[in-house]
């Protein structure tokens, strides 16, 4: 006679190493995932970006009239105008910073920590392309925590020319803009290769909020931003 051996039964504390061990491989897979596909963009220009499909199916529900404008171009046919003031306005050291700048995140844990929520990221050019490609909207320091570890693949793969390439390419510039192309077709009627230094400062002013910008273009900050980074571009380091 054959014996039936048991159901073997895990007790709470083995259902909670098992769990952790399957979020632990998940994770895992997904930083390898991440970790590939910023190696196949060193070569690879990306046809879309976490940003662009959420607002896809954004405009779909709430614009069915718009759609996503994008047109991507090479670095060398974007005015240099507009590379200076962008960081001249995001991220001055981007030149020669390693993708983090310790003051700025400082600067707005204090302001985080004094409004009692997140308000503030002091993120660089590097990081916004890190949220911008993989991640969503959302504030909270789970998504920066991954923030981070995407910015360290971003600048392990890529050097600082191809990571402001992609962002040129790939930032929101207003209710479907999204690249400097298009925003200087939207904006300007002209290419990216011929903005002005005044057209570029004040594309630059309205990276951190583009669609309240797209709407209220005739704001006073606007305006006087648009001076100061005008003024700034000049001492721009530019990547080489």
């Amino acid at each position: 006679m054959t014996r039936t051996r048991p159901a073997v039964r895990l007790g709470p504390a083995r259902w909670i190493v098992y769990g952790v061990s399957v979020l632990g491989i998940a994770f895992l897979a997904t930083q390898l995932v991440f970790f590939v596909q910023i190696g196949v963009w060193t070569f690879v220009n990306p046809s879309s970006t976490a940003f662009m499909r959420s607002d896809a199916w954004r405009l779909k529900a709430e614009r069915p009239d718009l759609s996503i404008r994008r047109t991507w171009v090479p670095y060398d046919q974007i005015s240099r105008n507009l590379k200076r003031a962008i960081i001249a306005s995001e991220d001055a050291n981007f030149a020669n910073n390693n993708g983090y700048e310790t003051d700025a995140i400082l600067q707005a844990w204090e302001k985080n920590k004094a409004r009692g929520k997140i308000v503030a990221g002091g993120s660089t050019i590097s990081q916004q392309l890190a949220r911008n490609l993989f991640l969503s909207r959302e504030k909270s320091y789970v998504r920066k925590a991954q923030e981070f570890v995407i910015t360290w693949m971003l600048e392990f793969w890529m050097d600082k020319e191809r990571i402001f390439e992609i962002y040129l390419n790939s930032v929101e510039w207003g209710n479907g803009v999204y690249g400097a192309e298009a925003a200087a077709q939207y904006y300007y009627k002209t290419s990216a290769a011929k903005l002005t230094a005044g057209q570029s400062a004040r594309l630059a002013v309205m990276l951190p909020r583009p669609r309240y910008f797209d709407e209220h273009r005739n704001s006073a900050y606007l305006a006087q931003r648009t001076r100061v980074i005008a003024k700034r571009m000049g001492a721009a380091e530019l990547p080489e």
